[in-house]
């Protein structure tokens, strides 16, 4: 559905003017713009379609239960209410309507053009829902303490409202970071992609496990069944916009996709009980978000737009600059330094005085082109992918195999459930 109806949205977009020029082609063609929105409203139909396949099981029971299924007429029987996972019903509501409400944060940034100062912490806002469900369903607030520091500290620490605390801050960095590591074909629905292929493999993996060691009615395996159910559909969705948004792109995704596929990670992560986990597949946006502080931030200047620069003549992108209208100050000069002596960033200086006159930018994207030239926009978003993928086949092994280490209970195999 998702692969129709891109097409044939793009002219309406064009018509109203919803739409960007491609700054990577020779001829900077017009194209449509905030087209992930069409992946979202799909999205968003096809989960509350489900609703009553999710929970057709209970339903039935309930029905059974009350004796209608059996044409039975008596109002001392049990209703269909009495048996409901009612606590189940309102996780998935509050998940639906907080990813709603991330969509709607998302067009007002692409239609308003918001700033970052203004945005950052737009996402918190539409994650209240989704915390609001966790405090009275749940209220789980403890973390499990390495095996090495438990005598000092004990099995568990309560972290009360820092808890909380930690999944607002969650849901900020899950849609901020793939926001801000964007910039050529295909990127940001690429890395979603790669991301949710591996937060779907680790659910699987702990379904398969805990259903042969535990049961059905182990928490871990409901927790992991409700995120599989969330990112199936997501990478249906996603893999659509990305066929239409691969190099050479005919449609831009637009900030909304970035808040729609934060939203969802942060969302099964935080009502799946795996947030540590999730965040070991966010290594490489760990690390652009680290890197781009200092511009973020504005300690180094920081322009509109850190895309690429498209070489005319060669048809290839390379890493583009931010230029110093005055020379850098000293905290300038040590971070640019030891930047360019880890090799991540390329520096022109003036010939004959030494002063810094320009940097590339700092992200993950610049330095791939930095440190292995200019290449062609699919080739970026292919090492991009590579690279994501190479990472969470890393944190698979320090979830499954390093972690045994310093814990001594796994969920897949415990009969308790740790957060």
């Amino acid at each position: 559905m998702t692969v129709i109806l891109i097409p044939q949205s793009a002219a309406a977009f064009l018509r109203k003017g919803v739409s960007g020029k491609d700054l990577g082609k020779p001829t900077k063609p017009l194209l449509p713009e905030t087209m992930g929105v069409i992946s979202a409203v799909v999205y968003l139909l096809i989960m509350i379609l489900f609703i009553p396949f999710a929970f057709y099981q209970h339903i039935k029971a309930g029905w059974e239960a009350s004796g209608r299924g059996a044409g039975i007429d008596d109002s001392d029987h049990v209703t269909v209410g009495d048996t409901f996972p009612h606590n189940k019903l309102g996780a998935y509501l509050s998940a639906v309507l907080s990813l709603q409400g991330a969509i709607l944060l998302g067009l007002a940034d692409d239609f308003f053009d918001l700033r970052w100062r203004h945005k950052f912490f737009i996402p918190a806002f539409a994650a209240i829902p989704l915390l609001v469900v966790y405090y009275v369903d749940y209220g789980v607030t403890y973390v499990v303490v390495p095996t090495p520091l438990r005598p000092y500290f004990g099995d568990l620490v309560d972290l009360g409202f820092l808890y909380y605390a930690y999944m607002a801050a969650l849901t900020i960095f899950c849609t901020n970071s793939i926001n801000i590591l964007a910039g050529v074909n295909g990127v940001e629905v690429g890395q979603s992609v790669v991301i949710a292929c591996c937060i779907l493999a680790n659910d699987l993996l702990y379904i398969s496990g805990v259903q042969e060691h535990v049961g059905l009615n182990h928490p871990a395996y409901e927790s992991h069944l409700f995120s599989a159910c969330f990112l199936m559909p997501f990478l249906g969705v996603s893999l659509a916009l990305l066929y239409h948004n691969w190099w050479p792109a005919s449609v831009f995704v637009g900030d909304t996709f970035c808040y729609f596929a934060g939203m969802t990670f942060a969302t099964v992560g935080i009502q799946g009980h795996f947030s540590k986990t999730m965040l070991l597949f966010f290594i490489p946006q760990v690390f652009n978000f680290v890197l781009s502080a200092p511009q973020l931030f504005h300690i180094i200047p920081c322009p509109r737009h850190r895309l690429p620069k498209f070489q005319a003549k060669t048809g290839l992108v390379d890493a583009s600059i931010v230029e110093f209208e005055r020379p850098p100050s000293t905290l300038q000069r040590i971070l640019l330094i030891m930047l360019e002596r880890l090799y991540l960033v390329r520096l022109v200086r003036h010939p004959h005085t030494g002063v810094i006159l320009s940097s590339s930018n700092l992200t993950l994207l610049s330095v791939l082109l930095v440190r292995l030239g200019p290449m062609r926009e699919d080739t970026l978003t292919i090492c991009m992918m590579t690279i994501q993928a190479l990472f969470g086949i890393a944190g698979f092994l320090v979830r499954h195999r390093l972690a045994r280490l310093v814990f001594t209970d796994d969920n897949r195999m415990s009969s308790q459930f740790y957060v």
